[in-house]
């Protein structure tokens, strides 16, 4: 008797749970505020990871095609692939900076003629610099007394050039090792799946492979079908901006364009863009408005009307979610974050549909 309490005894202790239901929810908080410390910690070594794993995603499927129909060796085509992104990033750097760069020079003038000039603006301008003058001179009744008083002055020796210079420098570094974490994975990454599914219990081998399968389908739909939107909306923009009189309207074109895959914001810095070129380099109020409200009508069409008739809608995440998590990954990564922000939440809702756990959390942020 005495022997069957003792097993009963130790039966109960290992069917007991290591974490109490009552620790579980503080462990799990804590766990989570670590890994939110960490990808902020390491995010120079963390960003080309995931970024090197979304390239992958997308161009893996094309690998696979050209061995499967063509017998081309991955080693090829994943190098050919590689060099094609590191090309197209080449070519959109320069066709952006070197015109605008240019432009940025002439805008001082621009701004100069748009305020001395005897345009609406410049009075408005007047009016306003009038009423600082009168209170700019009532304070300066009260600074005579502070006057007296020492002043500790700041020598600021980190010049934004500089700072801009050190973050181009890390930028580039981490680029270069995106696309070279992007080869080897497009190389071995099916391999290395493999071998980890391997270790997985049968019943859980289906659910790692459909997620992977699933993510690269969706990534790949989601970025294809948007690339070729924001060709169309950056072709028609660039248009719109020749039409109107705008210098170097391929630039805009281009920069509006590329400026959609980030929702929301994108269409926003665009038109806020837009408008300020047009206000420097235009003089009447009517082709100022030109270019700015004809992209917003643009990108209005195509987001409303052509693209959810191409596919419907592309993603099945409420706008809301979109939104905040457009802030909370350029909060953490800055504008690396931004552009990554969609893809992430697509991956992160291929995982949170297929696994039946988290199930309920999916059908929470959906659409």
């Amino acid at each position: 008797m005495d022997d069957h309490s003792t097993n009963n005894d130790s039966a109960g202790e290992s069917r007991r749970p290591l974490i109490s239901s009552d620790l579980a929810t503080p462990i799990y908080g804590l766990f989570g505020l670590g890994t939110l410390y960490t990808l902020y910690l390491a995010h120079e070594i963390v960003m080309p990871i995931i970024l090197a794993l979304m390239t992958s995603l997308l161009l893996s499927p094309l690998v696979k095609k050209a061995y499967v129909n063509w017998r081309i060796p991955r080693v090829v085509s994943s190098l050919v692939l590689v060099l094609l992104v590191l090309a197209g990033i080449v070519g959109i750097a320069v066709a952006v900076a070197t015109p605008a760069l240019k432009w940025m020079e002439e805008v001082p003038q621009g701004i100069s003629r748009l305020l001395v000039g005897q345009s609406e603006i410049s009075r408005q301008i007047a009016r306003v610099t009038e009423s600082a003058k009168q209170v700019e001179k009532s304070v300066e009744e009260l600074s005579e007394i502070e006057q007296q008083q020492p002043t500790t002055v700041v020598l600021q020796t980190d010049s934004w050039r500089s700072q801009l210079m050190a973050k181009a420098r890390n930028g580039i570094a981490g680029l270069a090792l995106a696309l070279a974490l992007t080869y080897f994975l497009l190389v071995s990454g099916n391999r290395l799946t493999r071998n980890f599914v391997r270790q997985l219990p049968i019943d859980q081998r289906k659910t790692v492979l459909r997620i992977t399968h699933d993510s690269q389908h969706q990534i790949a739909r989601y970025l294809g079908v948007l690339g070729l939107s924001n060709l169309a909306v950056g072709s028609i923009t660039g248009l719109i901006s020749w039409g109107a009189g705008l210098p170097d309207p391929a630039v805009w074109g281009l920069v509006a364009g590329l400026a959609r895959f980030v929702p929301y914001l994108g269409n926003i810095l665009s038109i806020s863009m837009l408008t300020i070129v047009s206000a420097v380099s235009l003089d009447e109020l009517w082709m100022m408005a030109i270019a700015p409200l004809g992209f917003l009508g643009l990108t209005t069409l195509v987001g409303l009307f052509i693209e959810p008739w191409i596919h419907g809608f592309r993603m099945a995440i409420n706008p809301v979610i979109i939104f905040v998590s457009i802030f909370f990954w350029g909060w953490l990564w800055g504008p690396v974050g931004v552009l990554l922000a969609v893809p992430l939440m697509t991956v992160i809702q291929v995982v949170l549909k297929q696994i039946p756990k988290l199930r309920p959390v999916y059908k929470v942020i959906a659409r």
